[in-house]
C-alpha cells in the first residue's frame, strides 16, 4: 500500500528551509567583501607608543602602536603570581585616560565608552582591591562607567552566561569600550577540552565583534615554557589580535617585563613595570631581553 504523503510535514519543512535561507542571506550580506572598497583598520582602543610612517607622497604621519583595537581581542599570559592582574590595572588606568605618571607610553582611546571588568579567581575582598587600583592610580573617587564583577562563586557555565548577560542585556543600550576577563581558563572545565576551548575562542570573537569593543583576557603560561597553557592557549593564539607575555625581570628585582609575542600590527617595544611603595604598578622602560 502506497504511503500517504504528509503535506503538513512538507509545509513545516518549507518554513524551516525558508528561515535557514533568510539567515544565510543575512550572513552573506555581512560576510561578502567588496574588493574595490578600501576598508580602514578598526579604531584603536589601547596603544603603546607611536611610529612615523612616510607615505608615497613623502608626507610623514605618526600612528599609534596598537595593543588592542575595537572589534578584536588580545590576551596576556604568564606564570602564576607574576603580576597579570597588575598589568590589567595598567591597561584600565590608561583606558580611563589618566595622565598619572603610572601608565607611561600606554594610552587609552576611550571615546566615552564603558569599562567592564570580570574577575573569575578572587573573592570579593581581594577583587575589590583590584577594582579600586586604577581609580587610585588616576586620582578618582569613582568612575560611573567602570563596572567590576567578581565571579569566583559561579561555575564555568554560569560565568559565560553572566558575562553575556552583562554585555548584551544589562548594558544593551550602552557603548562598551573595554572588557577585561581575568581569566579565560575559568570559562572552561578543562583547558584541554577542545569543544569548550573552541567555544570560548568563538565567544571572544563574537562578543568583541558584535559589540565593537576590545576584550583583554588572561591565561597562565605552561611551566618551563613560553607557551600559554593547554588547548585554550593555542586557541587564543590563533585568533587574537595581540599576544602578550609577562616575565620576571632578572636584571631589576621586583620588575615585571612585558613583551609582545605576536600581533596583527606592529609590535610595541618591550617594557617593564615596577611597583611603587604604595603597591601600585608603574610603567618603566628598560633594555631587558626575553630568553
Amino acid at each position: 500500500m502506497k504511503k500517504q504523503k504528509n503535506y503538513k510535514d512538507d509545509g513545516a519543512n518549507e518554513v524551516r528551509r525558508m528561515a535557514i535561507q533568510q539567515d544565510m542571506e543575512e550572513l552573506e550580506l555581512e560576510a561578502e567583501l567588496d574588493v574595490a572598497e578600501d576598508i580602514e583598520y578598526p579604531p584603536v582602543a589601547i596603544s603603546c607608543g607611536s611610529y612615523v610612517d612616510v607615505g608615497t607622497d613623502g608626507t610623514k604621519r605618526t600612528y599609534p602602536i596598537i595593543i588592542g583595537s575595537y572589534g578584536n581581542f588580545s590576551f596576556t599570559h604568564a606564570y602564576p603570581k607574576i603580576g597579570k592582574s597588575f598589568f590589567m590595572s595598567l591597561l584600565v588606568s590608561a583606558y580611563q585616560g589618566g595622565s598619572n605618571g603610572y601608565t607611561g607610553k600606554l594610552k587609552g582611546h576611550r571615546q566615552g565608552k564603558k569599562i567592564i571588568h570580570f574577575d573569575t579567581e578572587q573573592g570579593k575582598f581581594h577583587a575589590s582591591k583590584v577594582a579600586r587600583r586604577p581609580l587610585v592610580m588616576n586620582g578618582y573617587m569613582q568612575d560611573e562607567d567602570y563596572h567590576f564583577y567578581a565571579l569566583r562563586t559561579m561555575d564555568y557555565k554560569q560565568r559565560k552566561n553572566f558575562i553575556e548577560y552583562i554585555l548584551y542585556t544589562k548594558f544593551k543600550d550602552e557603548k562598551i569600550g573595554l572588557v577585561i576577563i581575568d581569566g579565560a581558563a575559568d570559562l572552561v572545565s578543562d583547558v584541554n577540552n577542545m569543544e569548550q576551548c573552541t567555544e570560548v575562542q568563538e565567544l571572544l570573537m563574537r562578543w568583541s565583534g558584535e559589540l565593537n569593543c576590545h576584550i583583554s583576557t588572561i591565561i597562565h603560561s605552561n611551566y618551563g615554557s613560553t607557551k600559554p597553557t593547554g588547548v585554550l592557549g593555542s586557541a587564543l593564539e590563533k585568533k587574537c589580535e595581540t599576544q602578550i607575555m609577562l616575565e620576571k625581570n632578572t636584571v631589576n628585582k621586583g620588575w615585571v617585563t612585558v613583551e609582545c609575542r605576536r600581533g596583527r600590527n606592529r609590535n610595541f617595544d618591550t617594557f617593564s613595570f615596577c611597583f611603587e611603595d604604595n603597591g601600585l604598578p608603574k610603567f618603566v622602560v628598560d633594555d631587558y631581553e626575553f630568553n
